[in-house]
């Protein structure tokens, strides 16, 4: 058994924890009905009353983004304004803004689940974390500040950017765990070849805590070799009260949601029909313990699957998900084919040569698609570009063009990192 910040909490039998689910649901829907009617109309006036068992949670309508920019600032807050303490705004860049605003039990909450995130990842109070994410309206810099702090572990707030910086500091300072979005690592392994700068000599890094984005086990593997590190799998969204969702343990079997803070659902993405355990499908999340903003069956277009209910070896009962493999507006339909980026990636990241950054383009020519890879290698040849092409025609059915650019060709644009560009959406 690893070490747990909460141990209780963190392995209560699945009947304690359906129950203390069921309670907790009810005392939302009590809370939405006492603060907000027009969050009631929206339920259909559905209410705790009318749920029995958990799985009554299906006769509730789902909850889509577009609910939340439509109720901008705070119109399905379920606190009055004067319990506010801060508001994160969801990193989407267009359209009306997702205002999530917290009470101080919000707070509260999100420092619990971001210290048992941390402390699944192997993270204590003797640790020196290095939080690499802004801490601007974007949640994630304030999410593992609030989890290290609860912890007790040193911080290095230094924020986004400033690569050759944030070196120095994990040399300099003894950083011993980063956390990131996933794709921040590659520019920080890039600069540090052009620096000489070595992980396993000059830093005593060991843990890596990386979320935010789609990413492969592929990638996954690359970073862990060239970090030297064991990196963990974290995810959440603003929408939910920020990142700490969950996060994978060390037996990398999985990601455990806490469920005694989340209702987690997968549906088909299409009819919205219920999944079995096992079987990929849209994540559904209901909150349970927010204040604010409590979600009600919240679409959050990541493609999961339950991997398990059972107890891990890691001795935690919370459910396990999949690594996301995508996002249901990231899919991609190329030549009547469905696929998602990242299946791309986990081919392109076997191919030795092949550097971190691609992209993929996708453009009408003659009237017809046409899938353009772009591929940053060390060593471009058309043997490589040869060997890609053929995987991809495995993979998909059809064969893409494959262009070979040397390492920095492809731009680097601050925050996430750019992958799909879709040039059908502009014609």
């Amino acid at each position: 058994m690893t070490r747990m910040y909460q141990p209780e909490a963190e392995t209560l039998d699945r009947q304690t924890l359906r129950q203390l689910q069921l309670q907790r649901l009810k005392a939302t829907l009590q809370r939405i009905h006492a603060h907000n009617p027009d969050y009631v109309q929206r339920l259909g006036g559905l209410g705790a009353d009318d749920v029995r068992h958990l799985e009554d949670i299906q006769r509730f309508p789902f909850m889509a983004k577009e609910d939340l920019r439509q109720a901008y600032p705070f119109k399905l807050a379920c606190a009055p304004e004067t319990d506010f303490v801060r508001f994160q705004m969801s990193s989407g860049t267009t359209g009306t803004p997702v205002l999530c605003p917290y009470t101080e039990a919000d707070v509260q909450q999100w420092s619990e689940i971001m210290a048992r995130c941390l402390t699944a990842a192997g993270v204590t109070r003797e640790d020196v974390i290095q939080i690499t994410p802004g801490f601007g309206l974007f949640n994630g810099g304030f999410g593992f500040h609030y989890g290290a702090s609860a912890i007790g572990a040193m911080i290095v707030p230094i924020g986004a950017g400033r690569s050759r910086l944030q070196l120095q500091f994990m040399k300099d300072l003894g950083t011993t765990a980063i956390a990131a979005i996933a794709s921040y690592p590659l520019r920080l392994i890039e600069v540090a070849r052009e620096e000489g700068f070595d992980f396993r000599r000059d830093t005593r890094l060991r843990v890596g805590i990386f979320g935010a984005e789609v990413w492969s086990d592929e990638m996954r593997q690359r970073i862990e070799e060239a970090m030297g590190i064991e990196s963990f799998d974290i995810i959440g969204m603003t929408e939910t009260g920020g990142v700490g969702l969950g996060i994978d343990c060390p037996a990398h079997e999985g990601i455990h949601v806490w469920e005694d803070h989340y209702l987690v659902e997968i549906v088909d993405p299409e009819s919205g029909e219920p999944m079995p355990d096992g079987q990929w499908g849209e994540m559904v999340v209901t909150t349970l313990t927010r204040e604010a903003l409590p979600l009600i069956r919240f679409r959050t277009r990541d493609i999961t699957r339950i991997v398990s209910r059972e107890r891990c070896a890691c001795g935690r009962t919370h459910l396990r998900v999949d690594r996301i493999t995508g996002r249901t507006d990231d899919m991609l339909k190329v030549k009547g084919v469905n696929f998602y980026p990242c299946q791309v990636e986990s081919v392109l990241m076997r191919h030795k040569g092949v550097a971190f950054d691609y992209q993929i383009i996708v453009e009408r020519v003659a009237g017809a698609d046409h899938l353009r890879l772009v591929v940053e290698t060390e060593t471009p040849n058309q043997e490589l570009a040869d060997r890609i092409a053929a995987d991809i025609q495995d993979l998909l059915g059809f064969t893409p063009a494959v262009e070979l650019v040397a390492v920095g060709a492809i731009e680097r644009r601050p925050g996430k990192a750019v992958r799909v560009v879709d040039k059908r959406k502009s014609t």
